[in-house]
């Protein structure tokens, strides 16, 4: 697992510019943390305990409207915990990005989070730009293929201590939609309160800041050596190394960089 950018690899451009926006919305994995935490240590341990999950907790409301939207997805009504939990697997193993194993993955990283079992990973540049924006009256949103459970315990288990004070706004495939769709940061404009061309999107992914852009947002790409998409780049969006790259100016608050 590489949770460091790869030794000896070109440094990304190191500063995007400065942005006059009033909020801005946080892309995790590649972005704010290591895709290889995410793949190396929270799959795993998901996959772990699934079989658990749909024994123990199978009446919970969550996890029985997770099953039945994974049902859905095969078309079949009537799939028990043995075939649900082999879906589950089949789609780790593709690195389906289905909400129903989503929000699966959630509720078992946040119980581990919990028990002290997981601490999360974030970039070394990172809690401190975001503490330094938060002050200067910056709004921050968060915008995960990672459901909304989990990513509230990711910030609050982070090694820096609980980050959700920090953030304002959750967002996941379920109430936003897809990563890659206009729509989806249309809806999250909307339940922000801010208006799309005062919105920042950070992300490592261009399928997901081309998007942001249709939508009317700002965008920059965040590209961090060692990261799967660091040597396809962000194509025209600015781009930048580390959150140190991302300059803030906001209507009340001045520059921050």
């Amino acid at each position: 697992m590489s949770l460091r950018p790869v030794p000896g690899a070109a440094p990304a451009a190191g500063t995007a510019g400065v942005f006059d926006v009033d909020a801005v919305v946080l892309d995790i994995e590649g972005t704010t943390s290591a895709t290889g935490f995410v793949v190396d240590v929270l799959y795993p341990y998901s996959r772990s305990r699934f079989a658990a999950l749909l024994d123990e907790r199978g009446d919970d409301p969550d996890v029985r409207r997770a099953v039945a939207q994974v049902r859905d997805l095969l078309g079949e009504p009537d799939a028990g915990a043995g075939r649900v939990e082999e879906a589950l697997h089949a789609w780790l193993d593709d690195d389906v990005k289905a909400t129903p194993l989503k929000t699966l993955q959630g509720i078992v990283w946040a119980e581990g989070f919990a028990r002290g079992d997981l601490v999360s990973h974030f970039y070394d540049d990172v809690v401190p730009v975001l503490r330094r924006w938060h002050a200067d009256g910056v709004r921050l949103h968060v915008y995960s293929s990672g459901s909304v459970a989990a990513q509230r315990a990711w910030f609050a288990s982070s090694p820096a201590g609980d980050l959700r004070p920090l953030v304002d706004g959750w967002y996941d495939t379920e109430n936003a939609g897809p990563k890659q769709e206009p729509g989806s940061y249309h809806r999250i404009a909307a339940t922000a309160g801010t208006r799309a061309g005062r919105l920042l999107f950070l992300s490592d992914r261009p399928g997901e800041l081309d998007a942001a852009r249709a939508a009317g947002w700002r965008t920059a790409g965040i590209r961090r050596p060692g990261e799967p998409y660091y040597e396809q780049g962000v194509g025209d969006h600015a781009q930048a190394g580390t959150f140190d790259g991302i300059g803030i100016r906001t209507g009340t608050a001045g520059s921050s960089t």
